[in-house]
């Protein structure tokens, strides 16, 4: 058994379990959604990608399991490939971008009240063999250290990871109200991807 805080996301290997990235070393396992008692099935149930959980990994079986399991943060993280009427701002910040030749660029979003709700970050294509988006989506590269520069904010938070059809670059948007107007806008334009 091992205990520890996890960022919870879809495994790419299957929708029967779980990839958890151990938040402070980015490690991952893959842990079984199957065969859980009543009580527990209905926490494991209500976990959704994005959430940190504190959890007690069981490694005596075939494929480990949750000893035990807590939500932690409701934060969530959505991705949409192929997304396409890519919002405004994330192609302002994706002109920016290139025009600066960095390889990422990040800036505050405001609602119509100019207060901040969110950071917005805009990624450019890799070179070679990378594939950005799919390295955020199945926890090769964790999107936790985005969300260290946000003091002014609690979680939960939604994070919405677009891989966009028309831009050579992966956009990021870190919503700080996840029932807010913006993260309903995110939703309501975007076909997210299921587990």
């Amino acid at each position: 058994m091992s205990d520890g805080t996890y960022r919870v996301l879809c495994s790419p290997r299957s929708a029967e379990e779980f990839l958890l990235l151990d938040t402070t070393t980015a490690d991952p396992v893959y842990v079984s959604k199957q065969g859980y008692s009543e009580e527990q099935a209905s926490t494991i149930d209500a976990i959704e990608p994005g959430n940190t959980v504190d959890a007690t990994i069981d490694w005596s079986n075939d494929q480990p399991r949750f000893g035990s399991v807590t939500i932690e943060t409701e934060t969530t993280i959505s991705f949409a490939s192929d997304a396409t009427n890519i919002f405004e701002a994330a192609r302002a910040c994706w002109r920016e971008t290139v025009t600066a030749g960095d390889p990422m660029n990040s800036r505050l979003t405001r609602g119509t009240d100019g207060d901040v709700n969110g950071v917005l970050y805009t990624f450019a294509e890799q070179t070679g063999e990378r594939e950005l988006f799919s390295e955020f989506r199945d926890g090769i590269k964790p999107l936790d250290p985005l969300l260290e520069p946000i003091t002014a904010s609690e979680p939960p938070y939604a994070i919405f990871c677009l891989d966009p059809r028309e831009l050579p670059c992966v956009v990021v948007q870190i919503v700080l109200e996840p029932d807010g107007l913006l993260a309903e806008t995110m939703r309501d334009t975007y076909t997210f991807d299921s587990c």
